[in-house]
């Protein structure tokens, strides 16, 4: 493992594959791709810009996609567009295998990790330490390392495929997933102390102690707008309030859906409609605190929720009705392969009168931090274990 001047790890053996990859030219991906059924050539479409520029404008979505709706799906409207029905058809396998499907969890070792996010076939986790690490999702392998500048902590991150974006404090901390870091604003001081954020090319968003967010154009590295949610303020306001006492541990926006969903110390769960500002429902789904809760981008029906007793559960986002709760059969026996503990073993069902106690702590250690993928479900434990329950 090589390290650079910028405090970056790369495995040797990465670099050299996507060098190797990228020499292949159109017509060679054509072929390699012409032997996937639909389901695989939409995924290796979201891999990259590159593969997806492959996959669209050749003719091998189209052939299998009209193949495919010729069996399972009724003929299309002119109005809708390809990507529209390949979506709503690769959903409504995701929605099904999440709630009928086979469960397998893989888990292993990696470090203390207080979030993550997935994107791409990819995973990134960190917080608990000095590092942020992308996983391969696939093959369990760390491919990259980032390093923290001293005396800073991290707070918050998101990725994309060409950099990582962290939060450091009062400062935007940016590695170039194949070059150098970078640290915006310049003075300390500029930003208010930030507690969490989210990145959207070409913008950062920044949400500090204060009580106000900051917008950040990524390319002038300058802020854009800060918004100030106080009742002097010109920006509108709206008040989403749970009906009990209890505090709002996590939160939880689809914008697909304009609603959103919130994980309380009680472990109730709420819903809001943006668009009305009021609530749709609330649900009890947990005795203890909830601590994560997410929907993979455009899923508009399911809602994982994770929390204190390591129950995986998944709601309806339109009624709050839990249709599946998910814990693991054994305990699995660990086995070292490059330094990463590795494990499989089956996930199983449990019912909603299962005493939750009778099953061992174990096999249910607290969800700390969860990300939703395709028929895939991430989550991070406080064991320094990363657990990926696959379904199929």
């Amino acid at each position: 493992m090589d390290e650079t001047l910028f405090g970056r790890h790369t495995k040797r053996g990465s670099v050299a594959s996507t060098t190797t990859i990228h020499c292949l030219d159109h017509d060679l991906f054509c072929i390699i791709f012409s032997f996937l059924d639909l389901f695989d050539l939409v995924r290796c479409s979201a891999v990259c810009t590159f593969w997806n520029r492959i996959v669209c404008r050749s003719q091998l979505l189209h052939a299998l996609f009209h193949r495919h709706s010729t069996v399972s799906t009724p003929a299309t409207s002119s109005d809708k567009c390809l990507t529209v029905h390949l979506e709503e058809l690769a959903l409504e396998r995701h929605r099904s295998f999440l709630l009928h499907g086979r469960i397998d969890v893989d888990q292993w070792k990696c470090h203390s990790v207080g979030q993550c996010r997935m994107k791409m076939g990819s995973l990134l986790s960190g917080v608990g330490d000095k590092a942020v690490r992308i996983w391969s999702v696939e093959s369990y392998k760390c491919l990259e390392e980032y390093y923290v500048p001293d005396m800073v902590q991290l707070d918050d991150f998101d990725f994309d495929e060409s950099k990582v974006v962290g939060l450091i404090g009062t400062r935007i901390c940016i590695w170039r997933r194949h070059g150098k870091r970078s640290t915006f604003p310049s003075h300390e001081g500029t930003l208010p102390k930030g507690i969490c954020m989210r990145y959207s090319d070409p913008e950062a968003f920044v949400g500090c102690e204060d009580g106000t967010a900051h917008v950040f154009d990524m390319y002038s590295r300058r802020c854009s707008r800060i918004i100030s949610m106080t009742c002097l303020s010109d920006q509108r306001v709206a008040t989403l309030k749970p009906s009990g006492s209890a505090g709002i541990k996590t939160l939880c926006l689809n914008r697909s859906s304009h609603l959103v969903f919130a994980g309380s110390t009680a472990g109730h769960v709420y819903c809001w409609d943006l668009r009305k500002m009021k609530m749709l429902w609330e649900t009890k789904a947990s005795t203890n605190v909830i601590y994560t809760l997410q929907a993979m981008h455009n899923d508009k029906s399911t809602l994982a929720v994770g929390g204190i007793d390591g129950v995986l559960r998944l709601l309806k986002q339109d009624t709050g009705e839990i249709v599946s709760r998910c814990v693991m059969e054994t305990e699995a026996p660990a086995r070292s392969t490059r330094k990463i503990i590795n494990a499989r073993r089956c996930g199983r069902r449990i019912s909603e009168d299962t005493q939750i106690d009778s099953i061992p702590r174990t096999l249910r250690p607290p969800i700390t931090c969860l990300a939703v993928g395709m028929k895939k479900i991430v989550t991070t434990h406080n064991c320094k274990n990363i657990r990926v329950w696959k379904f199929s």
